[in-house]
């Protein structure tokens, strides 16, 4: 028997990220201290204390700066998408987080006092009578702040903030492209021609910066975006990887699985 993915819950210092990274999970960030900066799908995000993110963390993204260890006191929780699925949230609400845009709201949008419900999931979801209503409070919890982005709109969201070195905003460009084009038949070399760079700078820059080639960060986004289409519409599987800008169905069948572990098909029907 299949052991169905766990909720994980975390608190404490923001943890090293040397490079960008993916997950099948809905992400909920909360900074009690301090500010995370993220490069997330192309754009450069802050959240700082005070301030709860939620995104699907399919997006790549990666933790650029997270302060001080000191001064660093931040709360996650990650939800496997098969469970959020099964709480079958009003369809704007998921249309929101399956995108790649992240939310950021205030603490109090989630109607009470945050830190103390990480606090006692740490220990609920170690099995036992009470990890049932940890469960219950976390659904609620998204439910809240899902609720309240619908009733708000982008009224309380945080905007992303700019990075000043000229190294980071050359990535930036090159991300943001990569995220706006990559629908497209692009290549690295295309991307760095687009942003005015040399190719060869541009990549060195890109996997010094990100941890990650330009080119395998051309390819998460256009699974993020085959994932998306899976979970959201009745495209056919050669449907979704022509729109997720994959050159032939070979090369989506063969990046998909490797990234996800199963084929699209399967993939779909395990969440579905």
């Amino acid at each position: 028997m299949v052991q169905e993915p766990a909720i994980w819950v975390h608190r404490g210092p923001a943890p090293q990220m040397p490079r960008s990274h993916r997950h099948d999970d809905l992400e909920v960030n909360y900074v009690v201290r301090g500010q995370l900066d993220y490069l997330f799908g192309g754009s450069p995000l802050r959240v700082e204390a005070g301030q709860i993110a939620i995104f699907w963390g399919a997006t790549p993204h990666r933790l650029i700066d997270h302060g001080a260890p000191g001064d660093s006191d931040n709360c996650w929780v990650h939800i496997p998408l098969a469970t959020v699925f099964s709480w079958a949230l009003p369809g704007d609400s998921l249309s929101d987080v399956l995108t790649n845009r992240p939310i950021v709201l205030p603490a109090t949008a989630a109607g009470r006092d945050v830190e103390p419900m990480f606090v006692s999931w740490l220990s609920d979801l170690t099995g036992g009578e009470t990890e049932q209503f940890a469960l219950l409070e976390i659904q609620a919890l998204v439910g809240r702040l899902l609720h309240y982005h619908q009733e708000h709109g982008d009224e309380h969201c945080a905007h992303a903030t700019r990075f000043h070195t000229d190294g980071m905003r050359h990535v930036v460009e090159m991300a943001q492209f990569a995220v706006t084009h990559f629908r497209s038949n692009i290549a690295p070399a295309d991307i760095a021609r687009a942003t005015h760079l040399n190719p060869n700078y541009a990549m060195t820059l890109f996997r010094e910066t990100v941890g990650t080639t330009l080119g395998s960060y051309l390819t998460r986004c256009r699974v993020a975006e085959a994932q998306r289409l899976l979970l959201t519409t009745t495209m056919t599987t050669t449907e979704v990887g022509h729109d997720a800008g994959f050159g032939s169905q070979s090369s989506f069948y063969t990046h998909f699985t490797r990234a996800c572990g199963v084929s699209p098909s399967a993939y779909r029907r395990s969440v579905r």
